[in-house]
């Protein structure tokens, strides 16, 4: 669970790290940071495989140290970076080093089950910790609230919907809340016949309407897959029960979420699609800080439209529900398998449809015990990738004999 804390003053410069720095979420970073570099010093930059834009951002930024996830590509980045007095690292270790450095804000955005270490690394001593990685939570909500309790860690919602909920949710009188809600933009799909969208393609899936993204979770935005990834991640950032949390959606993508009150005021976040934001709001907190951000003119926009989720469109809603409630090492399960499955579908290995198919066969096949440990939730995050890329296999090869391509 994140609390609100007091306003203070904050230091200039405010010491900051991304990991994760390549990606959509780091690059709207380091724009911000570029527009007032006075007032950041960057110390630590990571990124997975991306050496070219790596090392351009080091040049720039000049943090102590850059950081490449895939050991391979060491000698590309110190090659790049030679003679310039950055240090150069690679591997898992050396991006939990990254996150382990003393800075006073951490993005932590790298994709994936990849970023729970650490992400878990900067919490651990006591850093503001702003959160775009939402498998940390997913794979890991009460192990990482344990530590953010234990350190004195802030967590910051980076993702537009929390970060919504966060600026109006009444953190001091929490018995006033009656629900949040947590909006949609249906994706590009919203309309499509079930039976027709056995035939989308990747291109056609990483198509978002109204954002930006990257290609994992512009995929998972397709399938509604990431509304259950963030109901999962709301529950563990404002200590509420599944029950509590509704989804709806909201093609716009205006209002970024909403938060209903017992004496049925509904307080809502608004702005244009755009995630300089949300990150700005976290970059700055507890101040504000300007963005170039268009500004929202309700009168052009004219009208804004809500509707129910169609779960049968959108069967991934009922099962990150359904992981949720069975608790467990079950919402790991769910990320696994819906990493291997998305992964898979990019590659042109299986189906659209096959996508929550494959989470749903893994979910049945993978027992969800008790996760105590980051050793637990590494364990049974093998064991889903595992059962997963079998099942993927077993869709690829039905999919070659049928002759699909």
């Amino acid at each position: 669970m994140v609390e609100a804390i007091a306003p203070t003053a904050v230091a200039a410069p405010r010491r900051v790290t991304i990991l994760g720095s390549t990606g959509s979420v780091g690059g709207n970073t380091i724009d911000l940071i570029e527009r007032d570099p006075e007032a950041y010093e960057v110390v630590a930059l990571t990124a997975r495989g991306n050496v070219e834009r790596l090392a351009a951002q080091a040049l720039r930024l000049r943090p102590g140290l850059a950081v490449i996830a895939e050991p391979d590509l060491y000698g590309a980045l110190k090659e790049a970076l030679a003679g310039s007095g950055i240090a150069v690292a690679a591997g898992r270790d050396a991006l939990i080093e990254a996150a382990d450095r003393p800075a006073d804000w951490v993005m932590a955005a790298i994709v994936g089950a990849a970023g729970l270490a650490p992400t878990l690394a900067a919490v651990r001593r006591g850093a503001i910790v702003a959160l775009a990685n939402k498998e940390a939570l997913v794979c890991a909500g009460a192990l990482m609230t344990a530590e953010v309790a234990a350190s004195g860690a802030t967590i910051l919602p980076v993702d537009s919907e929390h970060n919504a909920i966060f600026q109006v949710f009444d953190f001091e009188r929490r018995e006033m809340i009656d629900r949040i809600i947590l909006t949609a933009s249906g994706g590009p799909f919203r309309e499509f016949d079930p039976k027709d969208m056995a035939e989308v393609t990747p291109d056609q899936a990483v198509a978002h309407p109204n954002w930006t993204m990257g290609r994992k979770i512009s995929v998972d935005s397709a399938t509604m897959m990431n509304k259950g990834l963030e109901l999962i991640e709301a529950h563990h950032l404002f200590a509420l029960p599944g029950e509590r949390i509704e989804i709806v959606v909201h093609p716009q993508s205006i209002v970024h979420s909403l938060v209903a009150y017992v004496d049925g005021s509904v307080l809502a976040q608004l702005g244009p699609p755009d995630m300089r934001t949300p990150i700005a709001y976290t970059l700055g907190w507890p101040r504000r800080i300007r963005t170039p951000a268009a500004r929202l003119d309700l009168a052009e926009i004219g009208t804004l439209s809500f509707e129910t989720p169609d779960e049968r469109r959108f069967p991934s809603l009922r099962l990150a529900r359904q992981a949720l409630k069975t608790g467990g090492g079950a919402p790991t399960i769910l990320n696994a398998a819906n990493e291997i499955a998305v992964h898979g579908f990019l590659a042109g290995k299986i189906g659209f449809l096959d996508i929550v198919r494959i989470v749903e066969r893994t979910l049945e096949r993978v027992p969800s015990a008790p996760l105590t440990s980051l050793d637990d939730v590494d364990a049974t995050d093998a064991e889903a990738r595992a059962v997963a890329a079998t099942l993927l296999r077993g869709e690829r090869d039905a999919r070659r004999r049928a002759g699909v391509a």
